[in-house]
């Protein structure tokens, strides 16, 4: 899976979760200062959510159809890592 194209119909909702200044998140802010634009682009009724809170730990979170969600820790990670979690959590 890539984000250059649409995302499954069963995919409903991408929420992400970050610290606005934790070094911890820097990854997951760096992810979405890249890549926000191009999912956008391809899945433009597709909720992308983003929700900044201080001392909040990296998390994407991830809901399919039939109300089923998964998510995927990021603290600590690069924003490369970032991206590789959140392609295995969106093609499981």
């Amino acid at each position: 899976m890539s984000f250059t194209k649409a995302f499954s119909p069963a995919l409903r909702e991408i929420r992400i979760l970050c610290s606005q200044t934790g070094p911890a998140s820097s990854g997951t802010r760096e992810f979405i200062l890249s890549r926000y634009a191009t999912i956008k682009q391809h899945n433009p009724d597709l909720p992308v959510l983003i929700r900044e809170a201080t001392d909040t730990p990296s998390r994407v979170f991830a809901r399919f159809e039939r109300g089923v969600e998964k998510h995927v820790e990021l603290d600590n990670l690069s924003a490369k890592d970032v991206e590789s979690k959140v392609v295995k959590l969106l093609s499981s």
